[in-house]
């Protein structure tokens, strides 16, 4: 699946889920290193612990971050 992200400096995001975890996810832009290491510390993970543990965090007041935004992203998914 393809995220269009809002209010963040990536523009996208990338991922998979199979059997219920989060697979091969992709930040397109961003801040590379933090992106990396949240793409790496969620896959694998179950889809609802990622979106509860990812929801809600800000990045520098802006109501959101690249985390949040993957939250948002995964929820979109699942309701699919």
């Amino acid at each position: 699946m393809r995220y269009k992200t809002k209010g963040v400096c990536s523009s996208a995001i990338e991922f998979d889920i199979e059997d219920g975890l989060v697979k091969n996810v992709r930040f397109i832009g961003g801040c590379d290193g933090n992106t990396q290491g949240v793409s790496r510390l969620v896959e694998g993970m179950e889809v609802n612990e990622a979106i509860k543990r990812l929801e809600g965090i800000d990045c520098r007041g802006r109501g959101t971050s690249c985390p949040d935004q993957l939250s948002m992203a995964l929820k979109e998914a699942v309701s699919k």
